[in-house]
């Protein structure tokens, strides 16, 4: 956690938007990981911690950071941090009733007698339970992915500078996506998941010499960000999002 004073300018930032906002000031928190990201968590507004990652400071301008600082806020604003968790709990429940029942059914079949209809009836209420976990899921990271794209426009909204967090992301996306390993953690809370964004630029990289429009032989910020938008119109992103927490890094920029 940063004490006052510790971070005048992220500080300043962060209070300035806020108060334009409209929220408590949140705690600031800065991860030392050199991965650009952030996130925000906690209880309420009152209690939110807005956390940014040491790499998103390093890699990103300061209007870029602002961009990013406004899309978190955007969550607090909106409660997403407390929505988000509460919806991820549906399909879990749906989960573990569908186990519950599965395995009570199942014990029941495997008995002789009278019980044998009973099981059949528990197993065909097990398989229901699996679809609505299913379907349950489907919809809760269908309204996730639609948070983030409220967070976006809040901070287009607020900051004034759509195009510092289109660029913004775009960086946060080419960086997540050099990342060695993958977070196992809350993924959802992340302004970018790492796990998407090397998917997202791993299949642009694939085309390199279509996007690379000055045959350098590398991928320059404005080249990556025009390749996003191309992408962006590719229909079969759409099927391939359904069981992601985030729309892909190149919807994001072309909204």
């Amino acid at each position: 956690y940063l004490n006052p004073g510790e971070n005048m300018w992220l500080e300043s930032k962060v209070s300035s938007l806020a108060s334009k906002s409209g929220i408590p000031m949140p705690r600031l928190a800065i991860v030392p990981n050199r991965m650009p990201n952030a996130f925000v968590f906690g209880r309420s507004q009152n209690g939110a911690t807005l956390a940014v990652h040491q790499g998103l400071l390093e890699r990103l301008n300061e209007e870029e950071v602002e961009g990013v600082i406004g899309h978190e806020l955007g969550h607090i604003k909106h409660r997403d941090f407390i929505v988000v968790t509460l919806i991820s709990a549906i399909p879990l429940v749906a989960y573990l009733i569908a186990r519950t029942v599965f395995w009570t059914g199942a014990t029941s079949r495997s008995r002789r007698g009278s019980r044998e209809n009973s099981g059949a009836i528990l197993l065909a209420a097990a398989v229901g339970a699996y679809v609505v976990y299913i379907l349950t899921t489907i919809l809760a990271l269908r309204l996730t992915r639609l948070r983030e794209h409220y967070a976006d426009a809040y901070s287009a909204y607020l900051t004034g500078k759509p195009r510092a967090l289109q660029s913004g992301l775009t960086k946060i996306a080419y960086g997540l996506s050099m990342a060695p390993d993958e977070p196992n953690g809350a993924r959802a809370f992340y302004i970018e998941d790492p796990a998407q964004a090397k998917r997202d630029v791993a299949n642009i990289v694939e085309q390199k010499s279509r996007y690379d429009l000055d045959r350098d032989g590398v991928l320059s910020e404005s080249e990556l960000h025009l390749a996003m938008e191309e992408e962006a119109k590719s229909n079969w992103r759409k099927a391939n999002e359904l069981f992601s927490t985030h729309p892909p890094s190149e919807e994001r920029v072309r909204r």
